[in-house]
């Protein structure tokens, strides 16, 4: 087990091989000792190369690191960006007596559960590795198992990492805009839940039942039986990668097939469930000889919540329509906050980039771009935005590039607007909004009926002497004119409750003869007094959406 001290020493050496000693000096503890060693020989490549090689070299949690922080395009810039999406999650295997404790857990006797268990692994990744098993039922499984010690090395790791954050945070003031902290937290969070195969699993379980109805996409089915936190068993799938153009096209397949179904497997994941898989790359999604779409590893998911996904929604038809002003508007209702001195150049940036994406010629017309300008400008201007938001873009470039790989035709935009427009269409017309629409008239209703009680108890608070007002001379005629609009509607209030009183006296009193036209008076005044009260509900509504504007 390596100390946390021996762990800072590994660091400190990998950061100066690299050429970032003055990091060392700086940020590691007692990095002061080795105040010089940064001065090495000079390196050729570039910063962010080095950055990436280093990241390599620390070990599973910085890889797990640069490849989540590498989603967050609005505060990196491009080339390292573009440096940690080559992160490869690809480790020498852990040799098979080492993996088979892990194995035992699940399963007391591994002779009675497997017939087989293929000691070299057929794929191998910082935090698992994966083998080929057998059951003596004749089930053929592929085992993800956790790679011995890893969860040890990974929470001394996290503790590093929130000490590193902590103290670049309080030495470089310029950096306190990218929240190290918060992005390193959002990190430990993601990174716990990838440990957890039981989550992944679950994830799994979801993404299978959200996509039943597309026949040509699968997800391998979870052996509970022998499954648990380090070890998750999935029927095994043999398959060629999606990015493989010519072994697509050797099983018979045709690869603009394929590019349209899995199209529409992200799209009903992101806009229709709000549950999507978040990592995309090539190694995750495998083509059957049937022509299916296999996902593999559940550990990175995207979860929206119907609001957020009428939000985007919004936001991608805002951009498809070059309408800067709506763009704006939904990424507010994101929480994503523009400071006002910057706002008018946010917008005049984010226009052009639109211009740019709209006046290309359609053959070569490509969505990323402009997903690629707004992170772009959100970066310029440091503004930051939800992560679950980073994920979604992240996740859209990643299935264009693989749909153009596939479909050198695939037009993202062309597509992707009938989709919107029909999601768009039936979240108006869903059973929540519909509901809330309802329940904005009855508040509406109730707080007219309540206005002149609070009218009353406000007056008496104020009779009281017990609020002071300040008031300055432009404010009086406003007051004025809101005491005015109250106490018409307090009046139109009183006459419709004595028409409805007296209605309902006249109609209701049965032993003295009432002519005919009184019956038909009282009537009217219902029916005058029910259109009344509608006027005066529509208007409370118009004006409570007056002041929201």
């Amino acid at each position: 087990m390596v100390t946390r001290f021996q762990r800072y020493r590994q660091i400190a050496d990998v950061l100066v091989k690299y050429g970032f000693g003055i990091l060392v000096e700086e940020i590691v503890p007692g990095g002061e000792r080795l105040r010089g060693l940064g001065k090495t020989r000079k390196d050729e490549r570039s910063v962010y190369e080095r950055i990436r090689l280093a990241i390599e070299e620390l070990g599973p949690t910085y890889v797990k690191f640069g490849q989540i922080v590498s989603t967050r395009r609005e505060l990196l810039p491009p080339e390292l960006v573009e440096e940690l999406q080559k992160l490869q999650d690809r480790v020498a295997p852990v040799p098979y007596n080492e993996i088979r404790p892990v194995i035992a857990q699940h399963c007391r006797n591994l002779e009675e559960c497997f017939d087989i268990i293929e000691a070299e692994p057929v794929a191998s990744a910082s935090l698992s590795q994966v083998h080929r098993a057998v059951t003596r039922d004749g089930r053929l499984l592929a085992l993800k198992v956790q790679r011995p010690g890893i969860a040890e090395l990974i929470e001394t790791d996290i503790t590093i990492l929130r000490s590193l954050a902590k103290r670049a945070n309080s030495l470089f003031p310029d950096l306190r805009v990218y929240n190290p902290e918060g992005v390193v937290e959002e990190f430990v969070t993601q990174i716990r839940r990838e440990l957890d195969f039981t989550q992944d699993g679950m994830n799994a379980e979801r993404l299978k039942r959200n996509l039943a109805d597309l026949p040509c996409v699968r997800i391998p089915r979870i052996h509970w039986d022998l499954s648990g936190p380090a070890m998750l068993a999935m029927d095994y799938v043999e398959g060629v990668r999606i990015d493989d153009v010519e072994a697509i096209r050797s099983l018979g397949l045709i690869p603009e097939e394929i590019a349209a179904t899995g199209f529409e497997a992200y799209v009903k994941q992101i806009f229709v469930d709000g549950f999507f898989h978040g990592d995309p790359h090539p190694g995750n999604l495998l083509v059957t000889c049937e022509g299916e779409i296999v996902f593999l590893d559940y550990g990175i998911v995207g979860v929206l919540r119907p609001e957020r996904r009428r939000v985007f929604v919004d936001l991608l038809l805002a951009m498809s329509r070059t309408d800067v002003a709506g763009v704006i508007s939904a990424l507010k209702k994101l929480d994503v906050r523009i400071d006002p001195a910057v706002l008018d150049a946010v917008k005049d940036d984010l226009y052009v980039v639109l211009l740019d994406y709209r006046e290309t010629k359609i053959e070569q017309v490509n969505f990323g771009t402009a997903i690629r300008g707004l992170t772009e400008t959100l970066r310029r201007y440091r503004i930051r935005v939800p992560s679950t938001l980073m994920i979604m873009m992240k996740v859209i470039v990643m299935v264009m590039d693989i749909g153009t790989r596939l479909d050198p035709s695939f037009n993202f935009d062309r597509r992707i607007r009938p989709y919107l427009l029909d999601i768009a269409a039936a979240q108006r017309l869903s059973p929540d909004n519909v509901t809330g629409a309802v329940q904005s008239i009855i508040g509406a209703a109730e707080g007219l009926l309540a206005l002149p009680g609070n009218v009353n108890e406000t007056l008496k608070t104020l009779s009281e002497g017990t609020v002071k007002l300040e008031l300055e001379d432009h404010d009086l005629d406003e007051i004025v004119g809101v005491i005015d609009r109250t106490s018409d509607k307090i009046i139109v209030g009183v006459v419709v409750a004595a028409v409805v009183v007296g209605s309902s006296l006249v109609l209701r009193v049965a032993d003295i003869p009432v002519p005919g036209y009184v019956s038909v008076l009282a009537t009217l005044g219902y029916v005058f007094a029910v259109i009344v009260g509608f006027y005066a509900v529509y208007s409370v509504l118009r004006h409570s959406r007056g002041l929201r504007r």
